[in-house]
């Protein structure tokens, strides 16, 4: 028997014949795999997966599989709801993720939790549980994930005898002492453009997005934690504390380059990004755990990261779940998808594996970077994740970039998000507690 969410969910959106509460073919007991060879498609965007799939074939010459590069993102979604409605979706899908929800919601994904369920001791909880969406179910294996850090220009701290803050107060009075020493400089800036890591912020400090209770979701981003991470931000942008120019453009490059934001809160992948944003300043960063709420806790939100999903179009499922678990648990698997994809593993043995045994090239005067980072990741909160982060990530760059450019309150932006991301749901014909 099927969740009774995730069956009202299926109803709703495709509004397909299923009885609800009744199985669907993800459901279904495990076929027996063919006798013969076995072919399954991967729809995937991470660079370099051809070459992992290849060591695979090598070693499994009865279950093959042929990568499909696609687009990532809100284009991947569309796509592959568009095929499993037309039952032409491929074996496997990588999927990010905040998109997990919609996909089950949409009959798309397969519960493998008796062909993979045993994979759960190779990852962090906050991580596994994002991928059962809070239920006995399976909906992917966790492939690479983003923990947040806190990232700072080593001598520029040292020039302004600034302190490598420990907890957000900290955070906050860094800021101002830092312009009453150079107003030129800011600590950090405030990007309205980047809705995933407002998320992983809410997400380290406790909040819980959506939620269900029995067939109703129930939707959380007004909630006190949300309310929170978004006065803190709000108060430093009003007062001048901060900048509040988004990330990813020339003029935020400039500013790390040049040394004007001596600081920037982001995720395990942040060492590639700076290597191109800001290239006079390699070896002059340092990461550290993300500032906590109270002093003596030590918890992380994430930002980014996907997962391995098999699909219920898929006539092979247990062979699909042995190449998803063997991707992304296997230590030859791993290795090669950090070398060839760039990616920071999700599975814990690896992040401290031979792959990441030496620290970025640009953080070479930080050798145990990746020793630090997988003792952060562990950190790593749960997240709650609902079927229309789309459009709750729509409302944030809208809300939140009035409010940051005009140094408006925070949580006012925040409160249009929320009725924005319910008003969608119930359109959509779900459930709204």
């Amino acid at each position: 028997m099927r969740n009774s969410l995730i069956a009202k969910a299926t109803v709703a959106v495709l509004g397909a014949a299923l009885l609800a509460g009744c199985s669907s073919s993800s459901d279904s007991t495990p076929k027996a795999e063919d006798t013969g060879p076995v072919s399954l498609t991967y729809w995937a965007w991470a660079p370099g997966l051809d070459k992992v799939v290849d060591i695979w074939n090598k070693k499994n010459p009865n279950i093959k599989v042929t990568v499909k590069k696609q687009a990532s993102g809100d284009d991947l979604v569309t796509k592959i709801i568009t095929a499993s409605k037309a039952h032409k979706a491929p074996d496997l899908v990588q999927a990010e993720f905040q998109v997990l929800p919609t996909l089950v919601s949409n009959d798309v994904l397969a519960d493998i939790s008796s062909e993979a369920g045993s994979a759960k001791s190779e990852f962090a909880d906050g991580v596994w549980q994002q991928v059962t969406l809070g239920s006995d179910a399976l909906y992917a294996i966790p492939q690479d994930t983003g923990p947040l850090m806190f990232y700072y220009r080593q001598d520029l701290f040292k020039k302004y005898g600034l302190t490598v803050p420990k907890t957000w107060a900290d955070f906050a009075a860094t800021a101002r002492a830092l312009k009453k020493k150079d107003s030129k400089r800011s600590l950090t800036t405030f990007s309205s453009g980047d809705p995933g890591l407002f998320a992983g912020l809410s997400q380290q400090a406790g909040a819980k997005w959506w939620t269900t209770s029995g067939d109703k979701w129930n939707v959380g981003i007004d909630d006190a934690a949300s309310k929170k991470v978004a006065d803190f931000w709000g108060g430093l942008v009003k007062e001048g504390a901060i900048d509040n120019q988004p990330m990813y453009t020339p003029a935020w490059n400039k500013a790390l380059n040049t040394g004007t934001q001596i600081a920037w809160v982001s995720a395990v992948w942040a060492p590639g990004v700076l290597t191109t944003a800001a290239p006079d300043t390699k070896g002059k960063w340092a990461m550290a755990p993300l500032p906590q709420w109270s002093a003596g806790e030590n918890k992380t939100g994430s930002w980014g990261g996907s997962t391995t999903g098999i699909t219920t179009d898929s006539k092979h499922k247990a062979a699909a779940a042995k190449f998803a678990t063997w991707l992304n648990t296997d230590p030859e698997a791993v290795a090669a998808l950090v070398k060839n994809g760039g990616i920071y593993p999700a599975a814990t043995t690896a992040q401290t594996g031979s792959a990441l045994s030496t620290a970025p090239e640009f953080f070479s005067n930080q050798p145990t970077f990746y020793t630090d980072a997988a003792a952060i990741a562990k950190t790593t909160a749960a997240g709650a994740w609902g079927p229309n982060v789309n459009v709750a990530y729509s409302a944030f760059k809208d809300a939140f970039g009035k409010a940051a450019q005009n140094k408006t309150d925070f949580t006012s932006a925040l409160d249009s998000m929320q009725s924005t991301t319910v008003a969608d749901l119930k359109k959509q014909g779900f459930t709204v507690g």
